[in-house]
C-alpha cells in the first residue's frame, strides 16, 4: 500500500506540475521533436539501466508489442492532444475530454473479464464532472477535426495502457525502454517530415532547461511510476490521475503564474478529493455490501427451515 500511494503520489504531483513545463517547452520548442526527443532520450537511458543490470534484450513478440504500446501511448495520444489544441479545441473542452480517460480504461478491463465494483464506476463519474468544473473558465470552442482529434487522445493513451498489462513485454526496465524508443522514433521521423530538417534550431535555454524536466521528472519518474501501477493496480486507480492532474496544474498555476481561485474550484476539488476515496478506500464498501447480503440470505434461509 506505501508503493502504490508513493506511486499516486508523483503521477498525480509530477504530472501536474508538467502542464507549466509544457507551456515553457513549447515557447520555441516545436510540438513533435519535444515529445519525440524526450521519450527517443528517455528510453536510451532506461536501455543502458537495463542493459547495466544484465536484462535480456527484447526478443521479436516483446518489440512488437513494445512497438504498438509505444505507438499508442508515446506517439499517437500524446501528439493528437498537441495537434487537436493547434485545430481549434479549446482548452476547457481538451481538459474534460482527456478526463475520460480512465472511463475508457476502466471500459476496456472490464470487456476483457476483469471485475469492476460500483465504487469505481461512481468514483470515475465524479472525477470527471469535478474536472469538468475545473475547466469551465477554459475555452470550449472547437472544429469538427480538432475535437476528433481530442477524443482520439484518450482512447489511444487507455488502448495502450490496457494493452500493457495484457500483452507479453520485457521485463524491469527494458519495457519502458523498448517502449519509449520505438514509440520515440516514430515522432522523430513525424518531426523531420512535417517540422522541417533541424526542428532544434532557434530553442530557447529556457524551452531546453523546462524539457530536462519534462524529461527527467515527467517521464524517467512519473511515466515509470504509471506503468508500474497499471502492473500492480487496477486500470481504475492507475488512470484516476487524468482528473487529479487537473487540480495539481491549477494550483501550480496559481503559486507560480499568479493565477486566481474561481467559485468552480471550490465545487470541483471537493469531488475530485471525494472520487479519490472512493477509488483508495471502496473496496472495504464493497466488502461491506457483500457481507449484509451474505447475513440477509442467511436470515432468509434460516427462517423458509425454521
Amino acid at each position: 500500500m506505501l508503493l502504490v500511494g508513493l506511486a499516486l503520489g508523483l503521477v498525480y504531483v509530477v504530472w501536474g506540475t508538467t502542464y507549466f513545463g509544457l507551456s515553457i517547452a513549447l515557447q520555441t520548442m516545436p510540438p513533435l521533436f519535444m515529445n519525440a526527443s524526450r521519450f527517443v532520450a528517455a528510453g536510451l537511458i532506461m536501455l543502458a539501466l537495463a542493459r547495466w543490470q544484465g536484462q535480456a534484450w527484447p526478443t521479436p513478440q516483446e518489440w512488437r508489442n513494445s512497438t504498438l504500446v509505444g505507438g499508442l501511448m508515446v506517439f499517437v495520444a500524446m501528439n493528437l492532444v498537441g495537434f487537436a489544441q493547434k485545430l481549434g479545441i479549446g482548452s476547457g473542452l481538451m481538459a474534460t475530454v482527456v478526463a475520460t480517460m480512465p472511463m475508457w480504461l476502466t471500459l476496456w478491463s472490464r470487456l476483457g473479464g476483469e471485475a469492476v465494483p460500483w465504487t469505481s464506476w461512481l468514483a470515475l463519474a465524479l472525477g470527471v464532472l469535478g474536472a469538468l468544473l475545473l475547466a469551465l473558465e477554459g475555452d470550449f470552442s472547437a472544429t469538427w477535426l480538432g475535437a476528433v482529434l481530442a477524443f482520439g487522445a484518450p482512447l489511444a493513451w487507455s488502448l495502450g495502457s490496457y494493452s500493457s498489462r495484457r500483452l507479453a513485454l520485457p521485463q524491469g526496465t527494458m519495457a519502458p525502454a523498448a517502449q519509449w524508443l520505438t514509440g520515440g522514433a516514430m515522432g522523430l521521423v513525424a518531426s523531420l517530415a512535417m517540422e522541417g530538417s533541424t526542428p532544434w534550431r532557434g530553442i530557447s535555454t529556457t524551452s531546453w532547461l523546462a524539457w530536462v524536466y519534462l524529461l527527467g521528472m515527467g517521464t524517467l519518474v512519473a511515466l515509470n511510476a504509471y506503468l508500474w501501477l497499471l502492473k500492480h493496480t487496477s486500470g481504475t486507480l492507475a488512470g484516476s490521475y487524468s482528473f487529479v492532474n487537473p487540480a495539481v496544474a491549477l494550483l501550480v498555476g496559481v503559486w507560480l503564474g499568479n493565477e486566481q481561485l474561481t467559485g468552480w474550484v471550490y465545487a470541483a476539488l471537493p469531488l475530485i478529493v471525494l472520487a479519490l476515496v472512493l477509488l483508495l478506500f471502496g473496496s472495504r464498501l464493497n466488502a461491506g455490501g457483500t457481507w449484509v447480503q451474505a447475513r440477509a440470505l442467511r436470515r432468509f434461509y434460516d427462517g423458509k427451515h425454521a
